[in-house]
C-alpha cells in the first residue's frame, strides 16, 4: 500500500502538466501531502491543513519527500512534530498553499486560475517544470548556469519558442491561446 500511494504522490508531482490543489475543508496527513505534490494550491478560507501523522503514532513519512520541498526543513519540523493542525494563513506563509479564497468564490477563483495557466505553451511548459526540477538539484551555481544556459538555447529555437516570440514582437496572440 505504501509503494502505491508513493507513486501516487511521484504521478502528481511529476506530472508533465500543472497540477492545481483545490483545497475545501480539512487536509490532514496524505491530504497535505497532496497540496505538496501539486504545483499549485488554492484553499478556502476556513480550511484546515495539518501532518498529524505523530498523534496517531505515525510518520509523515511517503509524504516528507514531497511536503520538505515545498516548505522545507525548518516548518516541516514545526509541523510535522507537533501534528498541529494550521490556518490556510499560516499554509500560504510557509509556501503550501498559494490563493486563499472563500467557499463562495473557490469555483469562480478556479476557473479563472486555470486561464491563466493554459496561456502557456505546452511544450514549454513541461520543459519549466524539468528545469525547476533540475535546477532544485544541482549542487553548485556553475552547474546550474550551465544547464539552464543548454536548456535556454534550445527553447529559443524550438516551434514554440520562435512562435512565441514572433507573436510578441507582432503584438498578437501565440498559436496555442
Amino acid at each position: 500500500d505504501t509503494q502505491n500511494l508513493a507513486e501516487l504522490f511521484s504521478l502528481i508531482n511529476n506530472f508533465k502538466r500543472p497540477t492545481i490543489a483545490r483545497v475545501n475543508g480539512a487536509a490532514l496527513g496524505g491530504g497535505a501531502g497532496l497540496i505538496a505534490s501539486c504545483d499549485y494550491a488554492i484553499a478556502i478560507d476556513t480550511a484546515q491543513i495539518g501532518f498529524t501523522e505523530v498523534r496517531l503514532g505515525l510518520v509523515p513519512a511517503v509524504i516528507s519527500p514531497f511536503v520538505i520541498a515545498k516548505i522545507g526543513e525548518s516548518h516541516a519540523r514545526a509541523t510535522f512534530l507537533s501534528g498541529v493542525r494550521f490556518t490556510v494563513e499560516k499554509a500560504i506563509r510557509i509556501g503550501l498553499v498559494h490563493q486563499v479564497t472563500s467557499f463562495d468564490k473557490i469555483d469562480e477563483d478556479l476557473e479563472a486560475l486555470v486561464k491563466e495557466f493554459i496561456q502557456s505553451a505546452t511544450v514549454t511548459g513541461v520543459i519549466t517544470t524539468k528545469l525547476i526540477k533540475e535546477v532544485v538539484h544541482k549542487h553548485t551555481i556553475e552547474d546550474a548556469r550551465l544547464f539552464t544556459c543548454e536548456t535556454i538555447s534550445k527553447v529559443r529555437t524550438s516551434l514554440e519558442g520562435q512562435e512565441g516570440m514572433c507573436a510578441l514582437l507582432e503584438k498578437r496572440k501565440a498559436n496555442w491561446t
